[in-house]
């Protein structure tokens, strides 16, 4: 049996804005008296949850990890912003310092790494960061004090071994570097500072092979830090083998695209094989994934001067010294290159300049005979 449905009166239009018009009263009323009622039904509606701050224990944790993936702009941005937020944590100052010598920013690492010490001269791994920076920066016994001092404070300390070894490795003490490596791995044998600064001090001895070795073992405990590859594809250029060498430089790009010294160090290969443009070509990349690194600017004004273009040689050069590039042949160069262009009244106080760190610099006596007979 079919059940026929049962019809509705619609209501009247004018009962519909009656509703509306009473509804829109009632919302007025309580927004007047009571506003914080409508806030609180729309905060239950749309609430959205309040961002957590980050402690510094975790965004250190973040930084570190940034590094060991080969992201140091990232790692070094995030350490800026803990010392931001805590301008007294001494861990971020430590690990940041380190960061910027790995970088070829000396002056500043120094200065970061510096002030972690002021912070806490207590921490082992302040002090070995130090030491570290000290090396890099060319100030090798106040790194071996900075090193001991981190061994005092935490004798069990595998990297203070680690980071003494390269110090010693810099002094030519090369016995001495292997046996704080030594000491390093026995302590930790997955620590690759000390893989790596082994693989140092053997390249320095001149045994390449066994140096290399060093340097494949240390990369494949941690395969995303360039200084590791770059350490490598050097040792395979003292080995006379460009080719290994590029291969290595080319990975370390890949790690970090970032990272001003893999283009540097392919430039530099290039250079030694004459490849001039190849060599340009790499180390502007150098000077555009860093425009404060010095080392590129040096050997892009070297690569100009062995092709005898003096005149665009020496900007580079000069800009070389400005970012605190200070070897004797940076200011040699800099010094031929307005010889040769006969400037000499420019010429002599680099040439002089690269005589105060080496009197013997031939170089520079025959630029200086040079000026004397114009």
């Amino acid at each position: 049996m079919y059940i026929r449905p049962v019809e509705t009166r619609r209501p009247r239009r004018w009962t519909w804005l009656l509703l509306m018009l009473v509804v829109a009263l009632s919302l007025w009323y309580v927004r007047v008296r009571n506003p914080g009622v409508l806030g609180l039904i729309a905060g239950q509606r749309n609430s959205t949850p309040t961002p957590t701050r980050i402690g510094s224990k975790e965004r250190l944790a973040a930084a570190d990890g940034y590094f060991l993936r080969g992201s140091v702009n990232e790692a070094m941005a995030e350490y800026r912003q803990i010392i931001e937020m805590e301008p007294g944590n001494s861990t971020a100052h430590a690990r940041l310092g380190r960061l910027l010598a790995l970088r070829g920013h000396f002056s500043e690492g120094l200065r970061v790494a510096q002030r972690a010490v002021e912070l806490d001269s207590e921490s082992a791994e302040n002090q070995a960061i130090l030491g570290m920076v000290l090396d890099w920066s060319g100030d090798y016994d106040p790194a071996i004090q900075a090193c001991l001092k981190a061994i005092d404070l935490d004798p069990n300390y595998a990297t203070a071994y680690a980071y003494l070894a390269e110090v010693y490795a810099d002094k030519g003490r090369l016995d001495r570097a292997l046996q704080m490596a030594d000491k390093a791995l026995s302590l930790d044998p997955e620590n690759y500072y000390a893989r790596r600064n082994r693989g140092y001090a053997l390249e320095r001895q001149g045994d390449y092979p066994a140096a290399a070795s060093e340097y494949i073992e240390a990369i494949a405990l941690q395969p995303s830090v360039v200084y590791l590859h770059v350490s490598l594809g050097r040792t395979y250029r003292a080995a006379g083998d460009s080719d290994g060498a590029i291969d290595e430089y080319r990975k370390a790009i890949g790690v970090d695209p970032h990272d001003a010294t893999g283009y540097d160090s392919l430039g530099q290969v290039y250079l030694e094989r004459r490849e001039y443009d190849e060599a340009t070509a790499y180390l502007k990349k150098a000077t555009e994934a860093d425009p404060d690194y010095a080392s590129a600017y040096g050997h892009l004004g070297w690569c100009y001067y062995a092709q005898r273009r003096y005149e665009d040689a020496i900007p580079q050069l000069e800009k070389a010294i400005a970012l605190g590039a200070n070897t004797v042949e940076v200011y040699y160069e800099l010094g031929l290159s307005y010889v040769y262009i006969s400037d000499c009244a420019h010429a002599r106080p680099w040439l002089q300049k690269a005589l105060e760190i080496d009197p013997t610099a031939q170089p520079a006596l025959q630029g200086l005979r040079e000026c004397e007979k114009k």
